[in-house]
């Protein structure tokens, strides 16, 4: 703890128990005590405490403000937390080159504020960017419902500066939107939640706000048609800039706690929005509602005021609050498949919670398939957590099934890390673990996580 000390100063280290628990959980039900929390402000001082981890073997998680859901922030393995809270710096911004530079620690929203002002926003906006910052939607590739049209985080950063599990600053990427000197490792870092490096400063690439949006509200139903519906937004020339999707055991839940003034026979909900020019927005949202318009539909609403908007997005954002009160410490797995498949998907997850006798409710980002798929359990209940956890994995066997991935925006971590091996090629596993090494070759950095072990 002197070395630490000495690096840090007092007013930067936390290692009393009491102020150590608070940095050892994530969103997820996982809690550890970490031996210390360094609240780090500089790139310096992140690389002088990995060198001095490694020295030690002292295992290291990287923490924002412990809003992931995979107990990827979770330092099960106890050691150093390095807090990036106090590194919330926007260090330069280039309307100019459409660039921004920001520290890890920078609240998302905080930061669309900022850039909105100039006429500009980062297009990865996941539900938490009130409180999560950029080094985490980094850490996990995470990225929210204008991905559909704008992509993740990955298609949004041009370059990084890390600290590697040696403590080495590596700086990587360009300030140019091509360029092709060397291996991309900057895509490579982004979604490895801190197992290659701590990102210590990012550049990220911006994009002109949009001068005008429309936003509709679809009804089928069932989930076929509204399947047959995305099928058909995507395949034509507009992208929406979001396209959300709630299955009817999700409108069934609101039921319960809200009024959504929608027909009974409702089985599934689309929300879509366009954005664009303000001369052909209207003629661009009428395209989509056109598309959208599949045998099954039972209504389309097209909003065209901020109060309409809202009316719209009320089914929606009566999901969480409702999630909360049901099922507080639900099992909420994100998982992604084709936009082709998501029907079938959805029914046969309705077989399973049925097998299993489950409740699971499904949300999420319909235009890239990425389903938030919600078991409703008691964790006290120790015979329905064995029936959720024999039903989580049939679901993760259905994904690979057809096609899709264990995790679309939320990670790994701990949580998914037994599964990982079902998805992954055991070669691509095997250089994984040596990429690993190449940046962590002590293995410090989030140790436990991620990848399964090798055979």
């Amino acid at each position: 703890m002197r070395a630490l000390r000495a690096l840090l100063g007092a007013e930067s280290l936390l290692t009393d128990p009491a102020d150590c628990w608070v940095y050892g959980y994530d969103n997820s039900r996982r809690q550890a005590l970490p031996q210390a929390v360094a609240l780090v402000r500089e790139p310096e001082q992140v690389g002088a405490l990995v060198q001095l981890c490694a020295s030690k073997l002292i295992p290291v998680t990287a923490r924002g403000r412990g809003t992931g859901t995979t107990g990827a922030s979770v330092p099960d393995c106890g050691g150093l937390v390095i807090a990036f809270e106090r590194m919330n710096r926007v260090l330069e911004l280039d309307t100019a080159n459409r660039l921004v530079r920001v520290q890890p620690g920078v609240i998302n929203d905080q930061l669309q504020q900022q850039l909105a002002a100039a006429g500009f926003f980062w297009p990865p906006d996941p539900t938490s960017a009130a409180v999560s910052t950029i080094g985490g939607n980094l850490a996990h590739n995470s990225a929210g419902p204008r991905a559909v049209k704008y992509g993740t985080p990955r298609e949004n950063t041009l370059g990084l500066k890390i600290i590697t599990g040696t403590g080495a600053l590596v700086r990587m990427g360009t300030r140019t939107t091509k360029g092709v000197v060397g291996y991309d490792l900057t895509r490579l870092i982004i979604g490895a939640e801190g197992a290659l490096g701590l990102i210590v400063e990012a550049t990220l690439k911006l994009t002109p706000l949009p001068a005008a949006r429309r936003t509709m509200r679809a009804t089928y139903a069932d989930m076929h048609a509204a399947s047959a519906a995305v099928a058909a937004i995507m395949a034509q020339p507009i992208i929406p800039c979001a396209l959300e999707f709630m299955d009817r055991a999700a409108l069934n839940m609101v039921r319960e706690f809200s009024d959504l003034g929608l027909s009974p026979d409702t089985g599934a909900v689309l929300m879509i929005e366009v954005d664009g020019a303000l001369e052909s927005v209207d003629q661009a949202a009428a395209t989509v509602q056109q598309a959208a318009t599949v045998p099954g539909m039972l209504d389309c609403v097209v909003a065209r005021s901020a109060q309409e908007i809202a009316a719209l997005w009320k089914t929606r954002r009566a999901l969480s609050p409702a999630l909360r009160h049901v099922a507080p410490k639900k099992i909420n797995e994100d998982v992604a498949v084709p936009v082709s498949r998501m029907a079938v998907f959805i029914e046969r997850l309705e077989q399973l919670a049925a097998r299993w006798q489950i409740r699971i409710v499904n949300f999420g980002h319909a235009g890239n398939g990425n389903i938030h798929v919600n078991l409703l359990v008691n964790p006290d209940d120790h015979a329905e957590m064995r029936r959720a956890e024999s039903c989580l994995s049939a679901i993760f066997d259905l994904v690979l099934e057809l096609d899709g991935t264990l995790s679309g925006e939320h990670g790994v971590g701990l949580e998914k890390r037994p599964f990982v091996s079902r998805e992954l090629d055991p070669q691509a596993i095997v250089l994984m673990h040596a990429i690993k090494r190449q940046f962590d070759p002590h293995g410090i950095l989030q140790p436990g996580k991620g990848l399964p072990d090798l055979c």
